[in-house]
C-alpha cells in the first residue's frame, strides 16, 4: 500500500512539473482543466473514503450533472468542429465520431473482460488510470490543435469527481487506502500536457477523423457515466436500505433525469455567457 501512494505522491510531482512546462508554452486552458480534474477527483475520493455511510443520492446528481455537461458540451463544441475542418467532405467527421464510439465501446468490454482476471494490481486504480490518461491523450491534442475554450475541457473532466468519490467508498469497503487515486487524478494533466505537443497534419481527412473520434469517445464516456438506477447498478448498491428498493429507485430515476438536463443547461448558460 505505501508503494502505491508512492506512485500517487510521484505522480502529483511530476504534474507539477508539467504544470511550470506547459505554463512557459502559455497553454493556461489545458493547465486549468488538468488541475481542475486533479483536485476534483482528490477531494471527492478523500470526501468519499471518509464517509461512513453510502449516499445514493449524491452520486445521481455527481453522474447526473457530469454526464449532461459532457454531452452537450462534445455536441456543441466538438461536433460541429469535426465536421466543419472535414471541408468539403464533412462525412471525415461523421467517420471519425462512429470510430470514436466504436472504440470507447470496445475499451468498455475490453475492461470489463479484464475485471475479472486475477491480476496483480488493483483494478480500481488500473481501470481509472487507463480511462483518465487515454482521456487526457485526447484533450490535449484537442487543445494543443485547436481554440475550443475552457467550458469543453472542464465539461470533459466533470466526471471526475463523482467518479473519485465511487472509487473511494469501493476503496474504504475494501480496506484499501484512497491516495493510490492520486495517480488517476493526475493522469488527466499528465497525459493532455504531453500530448499537446502533437501537431496534427493540415488535411481536412486526419483532422476531420481526429476531432470526429474525440467527439465520438467523450460522447461514449459522457453515456457510460448517465446515472442509470437500476437493480445491481452502482446507485443500488449505494443505496441503505434492505429488501425491496424499486420504489428509491423510481424516485432516484427522477432526480437522474433532472441532474442530466441541468448538466446540460449549465453548458448552455456558459455558452450564452461567454
Amino acid at each position: 500500500m505505501q508503494r502505491r501512494s508512492a506512485v500517487g505522491i510521484g505522480s502529483v510531482a511530476l504534474l507539477v512539473v508539467l504544470s511550470a512546462i506547459a505554463l512557459q508554452r502559455g497553454a493556461r486552458d489545458l493547465l486549468v482543466i488538468s488541475w481542475v480534474a486533479f483536485l476534483a477527483m482528490a477531494v471527492a475520493g478523500f470526501l468519499g473514503a471518509r464517509r461512513t455511510d453510502e449516499r445514493a443520492g449524491v452520486l445521481v446528481w455527481g453522474y447526473g450533472l457530469a454526464s449532461g455537461a459532457m454531452i452537450t458540451s462534445a455536441a456543441v463544441f466538438l461536433l460541429p468542429q469535426a465536421i466543419g475542418v472535414s471541408g468539403d467532405v464533412p462525412q471525415y467527421g461523421g467517420f471519425g465520431v462512429a470510430l470514436g464510439l466504436l472504440v470507447g465501446f470496445g475499451s468498455h468490454t475490453v475492461g470489463h473482460r479484464l475485471a475479472h482476471l486475477d491480476l496483480p494490481f488493483d483494478r480500481t486504480v488500473t481501470e481509472l488510470s487507463a480511462h483518465a490518461l487515454s482521456a487526457g491523450a485526447i484533450i490535449g491534442i484537442v487543445y494543443g490543435n485547436m481554440e475550443v475554450g475552457l467550458t469543453l475541457g472542464l465539461a470533459i473532466v466533470s466526471h471526475k469527481g463523482p467518479a473519485g468519490y465511487a472509487a473511494a467508498t469501493r476503496l474504504r469497503r475494501a480496506g484499501r487506502e484512497w491516495s493510490v487515486l492520486l495517480l488517476p487524478a493526475a493522469g488527466v494533466g499528465l497525459a493532455a500536457i504531453l500530448s499537446s505537443i502533437v501537431v496534427l497534419p493540415a488535411t481536412a481527412a486526419v483532422r476531420g477523423i481526429v476531432f470526429g473520434f474525440a467527439a465520438g469517445v467523450f460522447l461514449h464516456v459522457a453515456m457510460d457515466f448517465l446515472p442509470r438506477c437500476e437493480l445491481g447498478s452502482e446507485i443500488h448498491e449505494a443505496l441503505s436500505i434492505d429488501g425491496d428498493a424499486h420504489t428509491l429507485l423510481d424516485r432516484l430515476r427522477v432526480h437522474a433525469v433532472a441532474s442530466t438536463s441541468l448538466g446540460g443547461l449549465v453548458v448552455f448558460a456558459a455558452w450564452v455567457a461567454l
